[in-house]
């Protein structure tokens, strides 16, 4: 009956009504004689008719027409026809009238109308039927005093709750279990809703434990949930909650012992996060770890299917789980793929393919059960055994699934095609040497019928497979000169001609690759041609030996209808033109031994084509529009008279990267979903400047432009009166400190802010403060510090006592008014350290092992380190942050599964404070002891100085 009233709602409702007017429609029933009671109706006559409720008579013995006309009331407020302050004010008196009827759907109507009702109306009209539900709540009869419950819960204030606690308080633990439940999700209800209702029930917290005893299992979960809620935020009662019901074993509640597990599990993580688990599995951690750990493990052998899952789930997804205590979980989550239930089904292998990212072997033992799922005809369950397959599976088994899955593929939609596409991807990333099967099936799908998303998809996969294993470059770009024959989608043609530009020059037969790209300049449509001759350019400018058969067939392009693919073939032959002239082309004699080195094909020194058609920008557009715009924020920089070149442009550091659709997809089970998820993009974020509150003081625009902006450091707990975070601006002879200082004491007025700082360094030395005037409460307002730098010194790091001096104002918090003059204050903060990582921009380089060759090892540092990190991931980590620079080709994090088993090279570039480049690789491995990390760092850059103080930052 307590769900019953909780799922009472207007849609119920209205489809309760629409159900009656289905039994009297005439025989010859036909959507044009359907009419609808809620059709064309005006607020004035609703109104109208509710004046009944005043008339005694009609209801005691019109009961139905009351409950009309609260329906009517309620269309039209669904509808956006809010009742005004003396309309709702005359409903309300009139509403009070209706509680003289006993009719139990009326008495529901009212509440409902209340209900709906009280988010729209003005609180003091509300409050007109508080008296009424008051006295429903004493009432005999469950029904009124649970809903009675739940309605006060909607209208009543912190100071009203406490006039009607001892009520409440005695629901709680009600013998109803209608009642008891109604209580403690009304209390759940204002819990949440300010701090002084959520005072008052945290008092009830004996009433509420003895719930967890109802016979009735509705209540133990309701109460279960208001205990998290009062509890959430002090870890301590957590455990004692979770430890005292784990043992007690009083629980008879399925979904209140999913709650249990929940919690438990919540735990859990936070003791690996705080370290309190050991390295080797949960048995070897704290008490509350491996108690906690016991509990999941039993409750795996409950009898309800509900808590055995949310037990496995939980072990599942414990981090750093060892595999003999995930096989537990795994072996229950083996006999749910066979329950005959799909929703437990996709439940349990959704599960085990999230399992089988870290641990494959453990999973593999379900491989038997996995491969009857292809069958299934539940296609998101079906999918998510194939994904799963291809995760476990070994080498030799790769030719059976693909067989399996070239069947399957024909008969599903492309959401789930593109699904099990990036699972081949995976899988070829795992055993390399299976990429001709793997390709060739990819490429085969190609050909077949399909919308754009399943084909990109296809698409980027080989082309990342192209990067990640070298040996396919040759065999996928054939599949893919043979898809583009008949591509249908221009934005995936231009993709894959760019790609042949790029890489064909540089297979052993590159001659083999222009007829395709010549048919699309013949056959497609414009954009298609336009890229079609910038490939060719690239190949001529690439393969001197190719140049006169590409210059003849450019030439033809000179007179294309399209400017864009105009212009582009002019270009081209006028520079292949002169390069042919300036460097002509010399084959190779005819009477080469067999045994010589062949003549490589490529451009020579000086070779204006190769510059021209092959040189790309020194950064990205992306990081040019940041820069430029940058530049033009500076003050006066539009007004200077230096020339702007791309050296002379401000340095813009990296953003972080977006969830790209990996993310999503790993994330995200069913592909349906995830395709939902993908079309939910969000605007691109416009990136504030964080510089623009120095340019906005003269005093400080005038030391010139900030080279970086670090992010903002905490110089106090965010619970503290006083919160301080700080920000430093790196210029290159000084360092401006802006104080973020937020005043959180709602009776004070903070004036003339200041962080006074102290240290001890010789190239650091304080030169002024800018202070903050005044800060209201709830405010945050910018402080200032400017540091000179001695730029003849050796950067070193430094730290910085820092101090909050400010005066403070007492002021009355209704009115804002003063109430005292100031007197000073100081506040201590945290120390406050400039690194050298401090002054080292995140700049990527488009091609990292170009650029070491380029800078040379004239001014190369060697060190090498034994670092103090358990885990070689936190070590590659760590080295990112002590150097503060921007990991290179994808070397910023380990793959899953591979930490710890072989070295790990890290890739790092940036932009030192004056504009030197600096590049870095770091050999991060396990030591042999396990006592620590070993680390072998090379620095190169321009300046002998800055690579040692860069190599100085391992700490």
């Amino acid at each position: 009956m307590a769900n019953e009233e909780e799922g009472l709602t207007v849609n119920n409702l209205f489809s309760e009504v629409t159900s009656a007017l289905d039994k009297f429609k005439l025989e010859d029933d036909s959507p044009t004689d359907y009419y609808s009671p809620y059709a064309n109706l005006e607020k004035a006559s609703v109104l109208h008719e509710a004046r009944c409720f005043h008339d005694p008579t009609a209801v005691r013995e019109s009961p139905r027409k009351c409950c009309t006309v609260i329906a009517q009331l309620l269309h039209l407020t669904n509808t956006g026809q809010y009742l005004n302050s003396a309309e709702a004010t005359e409903v309300f008196f009139g509403v009070t009238k209706l509680f003289m009827s006993d009719d139990a759907s009326l008495r529901r109507m009212v509440y409902l109308f209340i209900k709906e009702v009280a988010e729209t109306c003005d609180p003091d009209d509300v409050i007109i039927v508080t008296s009424s539900l008051t006295k429903d709540m004493t009432c005999d009869v469950d029904l009124y005093r649970a809903n009675a419950l739940r309605v006060l819960a909607r209208i009543i204030d912190g100071a009203m709750l406490g006039a009607i606690e001892r009520y409440v308080k005695q629901a709680v633990v009600d013998s109803s279990g209608q009642v008891s439940s109604a209580a403690l999700v009304s209390a759940t209800h204002l819990f949440e809703r300010n701090a002084e209702s959520a005072a008052i029930v945290k008092r009830w917290i004996s009433e509420i434990t003895e719930a967890t005893s109802s016979p009735n299992e509705m209540v133990q979960f309701h109460a279960m949930q208001l205990l998290y809620q009062i509890k959430k935020h002090d870890r301590l009662g957590m455990q004692k909650l979770v430890t005292q019901f784990s043992q007690r074993n009083t629980l008879k509640s399925p979904l209140a012992l999913v709650l249990l597990v929940r919690y438990t599990a919540k735990l859990l993580h936070d003791e690996v996060a705080e370290g309190r688990v050991g390295s080797t599995s949960f048995q070897n951690g704290s008490q509350f770890a491996r108690a906690g750990y016991a509990f999941l493990e039993a409750s795996l052998r409950h009898k309800s299917e509900m808590v055995v899952y949310e037990a496995g789930k939980a072990i599942c997804a414990l981090p750093n789980i060892e595999p003999q205590e995930l096989s537990p979980a795994v072996n229950v989550m083996q006999l749910f793929l066979s329950s005959p239930k799909p929703a437990v089904r996709f439940a349990a292998i959704k599960t085990v393919s999230q399992v089988a990212v870290n641990h494959p072997r453990i999973v593999s033992k379900c491989n038997e059960d996995l491969e009857a799922l292809i069958a299934d005809a539940n296609r998101s369950i079906a999918t998510l055994a194939i994904t799963t397959l291809l995760k476990t599976g070994s080498e030799n088994s790769v030719d059976r699934l693909l067989k399996q899955i070239s069947v399957f593929l024909s008969e599903i939609p492309d959401e789930y095609k593109i699904t099990i596409v990036k699972s081949l991807q995976r899988l070829c990333f795992t055993y390399p040497s299976k990429h001709r099967v793997l390709v060739g099936f990819l490429s085969n799908f190609l050909r077949e019928e399909g919308g754009f998303e399943f084909k990109r998809s296809i698409v980027n996969s080989i082309i990342s497979l192209i990067k990640a294993v070298p040996e396919t470059t040759e065999s996928s770009l054939l599949h893919l000169c043979e898809f583009i024959e008949d591509c249908e989608f221009t934005m995936l043609s231009t993709q894959i001609l760019h790609l042949l530009g790029e890489l064909g020059p540089g297979t052993p037969s590159p001659a083999r690759y222009i007829r395709f790209i010549y048919n699309r300049v013949i056959l497609e449509n414009s954009a298609v041609r336009a890229a079609a001759v910038a490939a060719l350019s690239k190949f001529a400018a690439r393969c001197p030996s190719l140049r006169t058969s590409v210059m003849t067939l450019l030439k033809r392009s000179l007179d294309d209808e399209d400017d864009e693919t105009r212009d582009r073939a002019s270009v081209a032959v006028s520079v292949l033109k002169g390069a042919m002239e300036e460097f002509p082309y010399v084959p190779p004699p005819q009477d080469v031994e067999p045994d010589a080195e062949p003549v490589p094909d490529e451009p020579q020194p000086g070779d204006p084509a190769a510059f021209i058609l092959l040189q790309g920008l020194p950064m990205s557009f992306d990081r040019l529009d940041r820069s430029i715009r940058a530049y033009m924020r500076a003050p006066a920089a539009m007004e200077s008279p230096e020339q702007l070149t791309l050296s002379t442009l401000p340095v813009v550091e990296e953003t972080e990267p977006e969830h790209d659709e990996k993310d999503i997809n790993e994330v995200v089970g069913d592909a349906a979903l995830q395709a939902a998820v993908a079309g939910q993009k969000e605007e691109k974020k416009e990136v504030v400047d964080p510089a623009a509150a120095v340019y906005a003081i003269p005093e400080l625009a005038s030391l010139g432009r900030v080279f970086r902006s670090s992010p903002p450091t905490e110089l106090s707990e965010e619970e503290t009166e006083y919160v301080v975070r700080c920000i430093k601006h790196v210029m290159p002879e000084h360092i401006v400190l802006q104080f973020l200082i937020q005043n959180t004491v709602e009776d004070q007025r903070l004036t003339n802010c200041t962080v006074a700082i102290e240290g001890d360094s010789e190239c650091f030395e304080v030169a002024g403060e800018i202070a903050a005037e005044s800060i209201k409460y709830g405010e945050t307002a910018n402080a200032f510090t400017v540091i000179n730098r001695n730029t003849d010194a050796a950067l070193a790091p430094c730290s910085f006592e820092c101090v909050l001096r400010f005066g403070v104002v007492q002021v009355d918090p209704k009115s804002g008014e003063d109430e005292s003059d100031a007197y000073d204050e100081e506040y201590p903060l945290e120390e406050l350290e400039l690194a050298t990582s401090d002054f080292m921009a995140k700049v990527s380089v488009p091609d990292f092992r170009k650029a070491w060759e380029e800078v040379g090892n004239a001014n190369e540092v060697l060190e090498k380190f034994a670092l103090q990190f358990k885990k070689q991931e936190d070590a590659v980590a760590a080295v990112i942050d002590f150097l503060g620079m921007q990991p290179c080709d994808g070397t910023g994090h380990i793959k899953p599964g591979e930490g710890g088993k072989k070295p790990h090279m890290l890739h790092l570039s940036g932009v030192f404070v004056g504009g030197r480049n600096v590049l870095a690789r770091a050999q991060v491995a396990a030591s042999g002891d396990a006592a620590g990390v070993l680390l072998k760092i090379a620095v190169r850059s321009d300046d002998s100085d800055v690579s040692r103080m860069v190599a100085d930052c391992i700490r």
